[in-house]
């Protein structure tokens, strides 16, 4: 099962609990086993905008933005780091108030999100975009029905 590490902790509480679990879940119906970290990291909305201008051409604010160190994570060794989540906390904090989830499931429901961008899933037709919500929906059924 591949690990995710909270590099930097934000102001608003999760569970690692919580994050095994959607590891757990998405290892079990998606991966092989692999053992492979991904590092959860928290910027400000400056730093993330500056990232998401120059690795999407994009220049707003985002709330997470995804990054792959590796094209193929099988040769990968315990706890080598696969790739990096980049969280904007204040664009978390302003979205759950927007859609009405509490933080921590804005931050679990954006996590299952761009750990599903790494492995390769993407939502640029309907049809991936089917694909993807179909394997949002299942993890997060799974994770949160424990």
């Amino acid at each position: 099962m591949f690990s995710l590490k909270v590099v930097e902790k934000p102001s608003f509480w999760y569970q690692q609990n919580t994050l095994d679990d959607i590891s757990r879940v998405i290892s079990k119906n998606i991966l092989e086993q692999q053992k492979w970290t991904l590092n959860i990291v928290f910027v400000e909305p400056d730093s993330i905008q500056n990232l998401n201008k120059t690795y999407r051409n994009i220049d707003s604010v985002t709330d997470v933005l995804s990054f792959h160190y590796h094209e193929n994570f099988s040769d990968l060794e315990e706890n080598d780091i696969a790739g990096e989540l980049v969280f904007c906390e204040e664009k978390i904090i302003s979205q759950w108030k927007e859609y009405g989830l509490w933080s921590e499931k804005e931050f679990y429901k954006l996590l299952i999100h761009s750990v599903l961008h790494i492995l390769g899933f993407d939502h640029e037709d309907d049809t991936e975009y089917e694909e993807m919500k179909k394997w949002e929906e299942l993890v997060w059924k799974e994770v949160f029905s424990i």
